[in-house]
């Protein structure tokens, strides 16, 4: 049997993380790895104490056809971006990788062309994360450096979506 290299492992790893979520359209998972250590994990779901989005059986980004990247202000949920990031000490996340699966939860297909939102990057940034490998399929995956985000800021032309 071949050994499955690293990234793929931690994108694995992202992946299952994925299915502990609870939204309606799209399920992600987030790992952030230091040395070859996970520091952190998060998924897509409601804050603490709030009725997730498969509980109350809504979600109002569907309800009115927002499209992906847009109007997350409307969103019940805290991203898997967000979700690792506030459970995991700053100190330990300078210099780390984040690993970044997702999914349709209609298709179970792996979400094509997915990045982190303009929120979740710059909580990436502030974080501290130099590298971030998003999943495209199950062999498949882009890197990004988080330094591009810093030099294309795509808040100061007004893009939408991702």
């Amino acid at each position: 049997m071949e050994r499955r290299d690293k990234v793929n492992y931690y994108l694995d790893l992202a992946d299952v993380v994925s299915k502990r979520g609870t939204c309606l359209r799209r399920l992600y998972g987030a790992v952030i790895v230091k040395n070859d250590e996970v520091i952190s994990t998060g998924y897509v779901g409601a804050p603490r104490g709030r009725k997730n989005c498969s509980d109350l059986g809504i979600c109002i980004r569907q309800k009115m056809n927002v499209p992906r990247g847009e109007r997350y202000e409307l969103c019940r949920s805290v991203h898997a971006e967000a979700n690792a990031i506030i459970s995991a000490e700053r100190e330990r996340m300078i210099g780390s990788s984040l690993y970044l699966s997702g999914r349709e939860v209609g298709t179970g297909k792996y979400i094509a062309n997915s990045s982190s939102c303009s929120m979740c990057k710059r909580m990436i940034i502030n974080a501290g994360i130099e590298t971030v490998y998003i999943r495209d399929d199950e062999e498949h995956y882009r890197v990004v450096k988080v330094r591009d985000w810093i030099e294309d800021d795509e808040s100061l032309d007004g893009r939408f979506g991702y």
